[in-house]
């Protein structure tokens, strides 16, 4: 599994349980970060030390710029209040939105891929096509892509030349 992928999913199950609780973020990823290695079964390795910087990068953009990210949400999920969600996809489209927002060293199809893959894994059935399709009017809101973007985009060609 690529690093960044786990990475990514340490920075959502820091964010489900930051969501959960009274903790902060630093906290919840303390937790998480202790958990690890385990014995057993169920034991999963370390995180790696670039697993830890890029989670923890993420978790904590989420945390310190969670209003704006929560509007970008609210605004790009038609009928839908961020309260009403899912757990886990609210956290998953935090996630991302964050990455869309502040993260330019990541292409905006990577970090909507990788939420659909989060939302496939985490999700229930119907969460894969919710996330994407909110993140991709995100995407194009921020002007950083999106469907609706790119067609913009070509229509205002279009109109330059006749």
């Amino acid at each position: 599994m690529a690093s960044r992928r786990r990475a990514r999913q340490f920075a959502l199950q820091a964010l489900y349980a930051w969501d959960q609780s009274d903790l902060g973020v630093e906290a919840v990823l303390q937790r998480l970060w202790y958990g690890l290695g385990g014995t057993g079964e169920d034991a999963e390795k370390p995180a790696a030390s670039s697993e830890i910087e890029f989670a923890t990068r993420l978790a904590q953009g989420v945390e310190r710029r969670l209003e704006e990210v929560d509007t970008l949400i609210e605004a790009a999920s038609v009928n839908w209040r961020l309260v009403r969600m899912p757990v886990v996809d609210r956290n998953i489209l935090r996630l991302a939105s964050y990455e869309l927002l502040a993260c330019h060293d990541i292409p905006p199809s990577v970090s909507i891929n990788e939420a659909v893959e989060l939302a496939k894994r985490y999700g229930d059935k119907d969460s894969r096509a919710f996330v994407n399709g909110i993140l991709d009017r995100i995407a194009s809101d921020t002007g950083r892509g999106g469907r609706r973007h790119r067609r913009g985009k070509s229509k205002t060609r279009n109109n330059r030349k006749g």
